[in-house]
């Protein structure tokens, strides 16, 4: 009696034409928008003379503009469909960097930070809910899920490694041409988009703007990631705040700010998926961000444990050097699952929405929490305060994390 003949492993399901615009489109924003943003905080500080506290309040405005309205996006894109909101954040993107080139009083700049938050608030949450939704076809095909993620999360660290070496190169001339250039990048975008970003797609549906809410709200294990997902965020955004002023005080200037963004970037490229890979057969999604959330809070303390020695120069550097590589792989290991965690939760049709939300609670909580970090930075506290203060966040957020 003969065996029946073995089947043949099914190949890998290859990426569709939609995932890989999308991943392509996540390089292109980070490009232009990373191109801009290393830079804001000195730009505010030094040109505009903003006091600490009022750069902290801005950048947490800027993030919660777009973090916090995300939701805004996620709706309309599972009421309208994901390209007239793509355009829509596009021209709006544009229109904002080009507003802040010129704006020079303190309600100029504020204006427009708020309306390039809001640009990606749009764009932003329609490309990642579709994205996840496609993940979850691509498992069904056969794929990774978190692979997927984790690809969209290494092409917009590509477009963080190319966009702040951009623009140190054109910091050279000054701010002006820095915004100029994120708001040409962006015309770009726009113009690629109009012609290859798909009417319809199909398996989309399309919901009223009407519900949703109250079940959103009831969802405790959901809500409950938002939380550490947004204690993650607060931490990562320290990037933009904390990290400027301790490698300005190691050096005298933010010259090696770049490079430090750009390790970040690199290590994201050529870590993410070696990573996920690993992880994804090991961890479940719980520990995978507990991890994460541990490294990240790890990263802080380094940066705690040698300020007493006031360290300076190359020496000076290596404590900065240490936080970012922790907080790169935390990260490595938090946003992913966090991303593919939320089809799993989300309301069927709504994912637009689950997906906004998801950014709209860890934005109001960077908004609360950068304006508290600026005044500790400020504040003539013990060198290492501010920093331990900073490594609490994320330990703490590890009780929010779901345990299902």
């Amino acid at each position: 009696m003969t065996s029946a003949p073995v089947a043949p492993p099914r190949p890998a399901a290859r990426l569709s034409p939609l995932l890989r615009l999308l991943i392509l489109t996540q390089l292109a924003f980070n490009i232009g928008f990373f191109a801009v943003l290393p830079f804001l905080s000195a730009h505010l500080g030094q040109s505009v003379g903003m006091a600490g506290w009022l750069v902290g309040f801005v950048l947490g405005l800027r993030t919660f503009s777009q973090q916090g309205l995300f939701v805004v996006g996620g709706a309309l894109s599972d009421r309208y469909g994901i390209r007239p909101v793509v355009l829509a954040g596009c021209v709006l993107r544009i229109a904002g960097f080009a507003w802040l080139g010129y704006a020079e009083r303190t309600a100029a700049v504020i204006g427009a930070v708020l309306l390039i938050g809001f640009a990606a608030a749009l764009f932003s949450p329609a490309v990642e809910s579709e994205v996840a939704r496609q993940a979850v076809v691509h498992e069904e095909a056969g794929g990774q899920r978190t692979r997927v993620l984790a690809l969209f999360t290494v092409a917009g660290q590509a477009g963080a490694f190319v966009g702040p070496l951009l623009g140190a190169l054109l910091l050279a001339v000054d701010f002006r041409a820095v915004c100029l250039a994120g708001a040409g990048i962006f015309v770009l975008v726009l113009a690629g988009h109009a012609w290859m970003l798909p009417q319809r797609i199909p398996g989309r549906q399309r919901v009223r703007l009407k519900g949703g809410w109250g079940t959103l709200i009831r969802n405790r294990r959901f809500l409950a990631l938002c939380c550490a997902y947004g204690a993650y965020l607060l931490a990562y955004n320290q990037l933009y705040l904390a990290l400027p002023d301790e490698v300005e005080r190691a050096t005298g200037s933010q010259s090696a700010l770049a490079w430090l963004f750009a390790l970040s970037s690199l290590l994201v490229v050529t870590a993410q998926l070696p990573v996920t890979r690993w992880v994804g057969s090991r961890l479940s999604l719980r520990r995978s961000m507990v991890a994460g959330l541990l490294l990240i809070g790890t990263g802080f303390a380094v940066v705690a444990v040698s300020r007493p020695a006031d360290w300076t120069g190359t020496a000076g550097l290596v404590p900065s050097a240490g936080f970012v590589v922790l907080l790169t792989f935390g990260q490595m290991l938090v946003a992913p699952v966090a991303r593919a965690w939320v089809p799993d939760l989300a309301e069927e049709g709504r994912l637009g929405l689950y997906t906004g939300a998801l950014s709209s609670v860890s934005g109001l909580i960077v908004l609360l929490g950068s304006s508290v970090t600026g005044s500790l930075l400020d504040g003539g506290l013990p060198a290492a305060l501010p920093w331990l203060l900073l490594a609490a966040v994320p330990v703490a957020a590890v009780g929010l994390v779901p345990r299902r």
